[in-house]
């Protein structure tokens, strides 16, 4: 009779132990909101259902919280709209995308201070004079779970993030990768370990080899919708596409201490009526803003596609800056598609968000295509858009490398490679093509924005459809 009452107190306390040693810790993530304000009053809703679900919810944005809308962006302090967003939803950590540097070394010190939430990421060493606050990592207490963070950020062919260089300046970055594994002590230290990643879907992948002691990636910057999640080598990957169209609840069960299940599910965003309504009244003081919506010019047929938004730029750069012909790197045309209707300030400030100043170049023919090739090089292998002027190039399938490229007036002639012609560009694509040309530019004291704005008022009219100035072959 002893045996059997042992044995069943015995049975008692085991199946006591394992119902206290699973746990679960949930997750609200978002990645590339890019500023999209109008949707933080759902997210705020969607943050406060899991909160009363889930009381230790940890809510994470994996970065490029701004640049996108200039309700936003064209604050008086640029971007406060969205941390003040964030910290009324309840963020807990973000990590730095490339575009969270648009701010500038002391603008991003500021919103880094004004946020309730930490910034992270292991691979930003700021000078100190900048007193940003940027932390690699950070271990939270999620209802008695420890659960360790770890931010990075994406570089590119500079060694930077892929924004203006003159705003990464007395920064020190270092190869992700290397800078996440130092800190692979918080295996040891934390029972959940969280990759906080503006790196993109496919170096999360390939990462994910390397990084067996983390349970979670939560992806941003390559804007890869997923379903929910998935693993790759071991290694839970989520991410969404850009603009809130969605967020991600992720669900990590733990038993006697180690994750034994990781699932994931999209939760719908935009368009969604539940709304928190106090976020949305904040979100309403920062629309307030007649200047905004003032219509510049009509559009007669719908703009398609990126390179008839480009084409469209560079007019105006060509126009406005009375220049012999222009080119825009093509990641600096920021959406795709635009209506038949009025083209609003608003729309030209989405459109070219980042307050680059005009460059005026001369350049012989020969110097020009060095430069679209180096920007093509480094804007990701995108060639770009380009004003009062075709081009035609062929493309190493293999390397991406471009192996022939001509340059052609609007008539079809070719541009003469000793002649010298009068350039216009943005800062920011000067400044990453870095090639043997004589002159190495002058900004104009207007930013890129206003010559378009400028042209669009001037037009009262536009209709790009089926302009095509770039060919491949």
């Amino acid at each position: 009779m002893r045996k059997i009452v042992l044995s069943a107190l015995a049975a008692m306390m085991t199946l006591g132990v394992s119902a206290q040693e699973r746990r679960e810790l949930h997750i609200l993530s978002t990645n590339d909101m890019h500023a999209a304000i109008e949707c933080m009053p759902r997210l705020g809703f969607v943050a406060d259902s899991l909160r009363a679900l889930y009381p230790d919810l940890l809510i994470l944005s994996a970065g490029d919280n701004r640049s996108g809308e200039p309700i936003n962006d064209m604050y008086e302090i640029a971007a406060y709209p969205m941390v003040a967003l964030m910290n009324l939803i309840g963020f807990d950590a973000t990590t730095l995308g490339n575009h969270e540097f648009d701010s500038g070394q002391e603008g991003l010190a500021k919103l880094i201070d004004m946020s309730a939430f930490s910034a992270l990421c292991a691979n930003v060493q700021p000078a100190s004079k900048w007193n940003m606050h940027v932390k690699p990592y950070q271990i939270f207490d999620c209802g008695g779970l420890s659960v360790g963070v770890i931010g990075a950020v994406a570089l590119g062919k500079l060694g930077i993030p892929e924004s203006h260089p003159d705003k990464c300046v007395d920064i020190k970055f270092s190869e992700p990768l290397a800078s996440i594994q130092e800190l692979r002590w918080l295996r040891e230290k934390c029972d959940v370990v969280v990759l906080l990643s503006h790196l993109g879907y496919s170096t999360d992948v390939e990462f994910s080899k390397e990084l067996p002691w983390v349970d979670i990636i939560v992806g941003g910057h390559s804007h890869t919708q997923l379903k929910g999640g998935e693993t790759h080598n071991g290694v839970f990957i989520t991410q969404n596409t850009n603009r809130l169209k969605r967020a991600t609840h992720s669900t990590l069960i733990l038993e006697d201490g180690k994750v034994v299940k990781r699932m994931a599910e999209n939760i719908e965003i935009r368009g969604q009526k539940n709304v928190n309504k106090v976020v949305a009244a904040l979100v309403q003081h920062f629309s307030d803003n007649p200047a905004f919506k003032r219509v510049l010019a009509q559009v007669d047929t719908p703009f398609e596609n990126y390179e008839e938004l480009g084409s469209m730029m560079c007019d105006a750069f060509v126009a406005e800056g009375k220049c012999d012909v222009s080119f825009q790197n093509a990641g600096g045309v920021r959406y795709e598609t635009h209506d038949v209707g009025g083209f609003t300030v608003s729309d030209v400030l989405r459109l070219d968000p980042f307050q680059n100043e005009a460059v005026e170049l001369q350049l012989t023919g020969k110097e020009l295509a060095d430069m679209l090739l180096k920007c093509y090089e480094n804007d990701g292998h995108s060639f770009p858009y380009v004003g009062g002027m075709k081009a035609e190039f062929t493309v190493d399938p293999a390397t991406k490398a471009i192996k022939k490229l001509e340059l052609l007036d609007m008539n079809g002639k070719k541009l003469n490679p000793k002649k010298t012609y009068k350039v216009m560009t943005n800062s920011y694509s000067a400044a990453i093509c870095p090639t043997n040309r004589k002159d190495a530019g002058r900004g104009i004291g207007r930013i890129t924005a206003e010559l378009v704005i400028d042209y669009l008022q001037h037009q009262g009219h536009v209709s790009y459809q089926g302009v095509k100035r770039l060919t491949q072959k």
